[in-house]
C-alpha cells in the first residue's frame, strides 16, 4: 500500500476515534472513510488491535517530532526547555491518545493496545507495523530528555550531569501539568523558574 493510503486509514480511524469510543469503531467504517475495502485495511494493518497499535504509534511519532521543533525555536536553552514542556502540555490537551500515553491511563474511550511486542504473522513489512513494544510514560520522559540533551549539548552520549537533570525536570514538570493542568500561560513560568538557577541556564551553546 502507498504511505499515502495507509495515512489515510489512520487519519480515518483517528476522526472515528474522536466522535465514538474505540469499542464502537468498525473497520468497515474505517475503511470506507478512506475509500478502500475492508480487506485491503485487513491486509495493511491485519487486525483492529494491529490498528490501534499502528495509531498509537503514530501519534508518539508525532509527539516526538513536536518536541524537535519545540527544542529548536529558540537559542537560549531555557526558552527551549519551556518551549517543549509547552507542547508537550498543548499536544495531550489536544490529542487523547498523547495524553493516554504520557500518563499511562487509557479511559474507556480509546484503545489500550498491549504495551508489550506482540507476535506477527502479517506480511506488512516490519518497517511498517507496529508489533514492536509501545512507549511507556518513562520512556516519553527518557526519549525528550535524551534528546533535549542532544541539541543542548551537541552530544547525545551526555546523559549524565546537571544538563541532564534540568532536561528531565523540565520533562517531568511539563508531565505533572498534564496530568494537573495550571491556569493559561503558568506551564511556562513553572518550567523557567524550576530552570532559573544560573547553572540550569548556562548550557545552551
Amino acid at each position: 500500500m502507498m504511505p499515502a493510503a495507509r495515512e489515510s486509514l489512520l487519519d480515518a480511524a483517528y476522526t472515528a476515534l474522536a466522535r465514538r469510543p474505540w469499542s464502537a469503531v468498525r473497520m468497515v467504517d474505517v475503511a470506507a472513510a478512506a475509500g478502500v475495502s475492508r480487506q485491503t485495511l485487513y491486509n495493511e494493518f491485519g487486525s483492529k488491535e494491529g490498528l490501534a497499535r499502528a495509531l498509537v504509534r503514530r501519534e508518539a511519532d508525532g509527539y516526538l517530532a513536536g518536541v524537535e521543533r519545540a527544542l529548536g525555536t529558540h537559542r537560549d536553552a531555557r526558552e527551549r526547555l519551556t518551549a517543549t514542556a509547552e507542547w508537550t502540555t498543548a499536544a495531550a490537551r489536544d490529542n487523547a491518545l498523547v495524553r493516554a500515553m504520557l500518563t499511562g491511563c487509557w479511559g474507556e474511550r480509546l484503545p489500550a493496545p498491549a504495551p508489550s511486542s506482540v507476535p506477527s504473522s502479517s506480511s506488512v513489512p516490519a518497517q511498517r507495523r507496529a508489533d514492536g513494544p509501545l512507549p511507556t510514560p518513562g520512556d516519553f520522559v527518557a526519549m525528550v530528555r535524551d534528546r533535549a540533551v542532544a541539541v543542548l549539548s551537541g552530544d547525545a552520549e551526555d546523559g549524565g550531569g546537571e544538563l541532564a537533570r534540568s532536561c528531565e525536570l523540565a520533562v517531568r514538570l511539563a508531565l505533572s501539568c498534564v496530568a494537573a493542568p495550571p491556569e493559561d500561560g503558568e506551564v511556562g513560568e513553572l518550567v523557567r523558574g524550576a530552570l532559573s538557577a544560573p547553572s540550569r541556564t548556562t548550557a545552551s551553546r
